[in-house]
This record gives C-alpha cells, structure tokens and sequence, in this order.
C-alpha cells in the first residue's frame, strides 16, 4: 500500500474516475488554477484540461444549479465548495432540486452529483465557517451523506460517491487533509451504507466520524491503560446508515458513547440514538451518551473554541457515565 495524505487520497479518487469515465468533470471554486483551496484538485487541470476542471465565479448558488442541469443531461459533475459553510447558499439547489428530481420527474431523471468539500470547524475561523452540515443534509431524502476519517476511506469513498446515481454530500474535514495512512492500490470501493470498525472491543461502543475518530482512538488508548476494551465504530456514511454493524457492536458491548463534532440539538448523534434505542434497547446495559458540540457559536479565541468542541477529556466522561450507569 502507498502512504499519502488524506488531499491526495481524494485527488487519486478524481483522477481515477475521471479517467474512467469521460462524463466526470470538477467545478467550483478555484478547483482549477489555484489547485483547489486544500489542494484537492491539484493537478487535474493540467491532466484534463478547463473543459473538465472548471473555474467558476463566487456564486454557489449558480453553479450548484448549473451542475443540477448537467446532471439531468446525463454527465456526473463533482461540485467542490471551498467550504461547506458555502454550500448553504446553494441550498435551495441541492435540497429542492437536485434531491428531489428523481421523485418529481416521476423517475425519469437521476442526479448522479456529488457536493464535496471541507466540513466542520478549522482552527480560529469563527462562527460563520465553522458549521457541521451532515444533520441538516441528512434530514433531506434523496440525499446520501458520507463523511471519511481515514486516507484510505477517503478514496474508496469518493469513488462510490461518483458512481452513485443519486446525489451526494461528501463531507471531508480541513484539519484531516494533512493526516498520513495507508491507501490500498487499486479500484477499491467503500460502498454507500458500509461502516467499518476501526478498533474491535468488548466494553463500550464509541461511534464517531470524520475528524471526531481520531479523537476517538485517542481515548481509546487512555481507555486500554485502565483496563477498559473499547470497540470503536465509523459508519462512514451518514445516510444510509449501516444499522446491521451498529447492532452488532450494540449487542456486544451494552454500552454506547455517540461522538460528533455538530452541535448537540438535533444532531445526527441523536438519530443514531433514537435508531439504537427504537431497535436495540433490549441489548443496552446503560442510557447512551452523546459528546457533541456545545450550544453556541463557535468562539474566535484558541481557549474557549476548544471549551466548545469535543474532546478526549469529554469522551472518557462519557464513558465513565455509560459504565456506572447500571
């Protein structure tokens, strides 16, 4: 296996779909000359040329649209927003149209689409550009929502993204651009609905995403040195979720700690509750606990925005709340 950073895991993805199929092309905001804002698309316009990698305004609205249409005509567009705070001036286009098009056009048109770019708080970029938007595009139907943790996740990911007919939501993570790992050759694909387990234990579940796994496994470790086995599960994708791993897990352990970086009202940390509570509750040897974001918005200052995210101190709490509760 090649080591890369996550940024070139998903360069590899584009590159390798749009080789192999011609209908893939890339636009958005200075995704072509200037490589990407995270460097992404690094590359891709000196291999496919502007008709492929596209340049376009600040207008995310109008190109989010523009790729709806293209999508309609049959070509698979990649829609990169240099932020996914960005993308809440495309919404009426990703949510009225590009969602629900196949179920008003009674079936005749799919939206083989996929919006991608960094999710989730960066370091000291404040309120406005520090939003989590996995729980509002997954309250959607017609959308599928993917978030990777890994480089390896990323390009398996990104490719089924791709060749999904419906559209997708693929949120990275800025703060994991740089992470280094192990990315298999080859095709490999990480199917739409497939979580992982990324750690197997017997005394907790941990469920976490994105850039909250890492801290995850972080506590994990510190966990390990007090005697405490945690399983540490990604469901990867976010919509449709791998219920089938999530039981498993469930039924193992007894015990659930819910991990995300979004804030704890109506987060999708509740959803995978309420899912675990609806169908599994027979199985749970304590109340589930969610470590989310707090209900604020995000601070400027270093100290208080990382009062505000989750961290390791905050998941081991956590946990010590599932294991006393009997």
């Amino acid at each position: 296996m090649a080591v890369m950073e996550m940024r070139e895991a998903l360069n590899l993805a584009l590159k390798e779909e749009m080789t192999r199929d011609e209908k893939v092309f890339i636009l958005g905001e200075e995704v072509a000359e200037y490589n990407g804002a995270y460097k992404v698309t690094k590359g891709l316009l000196d291999h496919f040329g502007p008709k492929r990698v596209i340049d376009t305004p600040i207008s995310e609205s109008g190109f989010a649209g523009l790729a709806v249409g293209a999508a309609m005509r049959g070509l698979r567009p990649v829609v990169e927003f240099m932020s996914f705070n960005f993308s809440l001036v495309a919404m009426d286009q990703i949510i009225s149209n590009a969602s629900k098009m196949l179920y008003m056009s009674g079936g005749m048109y799919n939206i083989p689409i996929v919006f991608r770019g960094p999710n989730g708080a960066g370091p000291r970029v404040s309120s406005q550009h520090s939003h989590n938007m996995e729980s509002v595009y997954a309250h959607f139907p017609g959308i599928h929502v993917m978030s990777p943790s890994c480089p390896a996740d990323a390009k398996g990911m990104l490719k089924a993204a791709i060749r999904c007919n419906d559209p997708v939501v693929f949120l990275e993570n800025e703060l994991n651009y740089s992470m280094k790992d192990e990315v298999p050759e080859g095709d490999n694909i990480v199917p739409i609905g497939k979580g992982d387990i990324k750690r197997a234990g017997k005394d907790v579940t941990i469920i976490a995403w994105s850039r909250m796994m890492g801290l995850a496994k972080q506590a994990a470790e510190e966990l390990n040195k007090n005697g405490v086995d945690a399983e540490l599960l990604d469901p990867r994708s976010l919509k449709p979720l791998d219920m089938p791993l999530i039981a498993e897990s469930v039924k193992k352990t007894g015990r659930v700690v819910v991990v995300e970086e979004g804030h704890f009202f109506s987060g999708l940390g509740a959803q995978i509750a309420d899912s675990i509570y609806t169908n599994l509750f027979d199985y749970l040897d304590a109340p589930i606990v969610r470590v989310a974001q707090s209900e604020n918005p995000m601070p400027y200052a270093a100290n208080l925005e990382a009062a505000t995210l989750p961290s390791v101190a905050k998941i081991l709490q956590a946990v010590d709340q599932v294991s006393y509760r009997n």
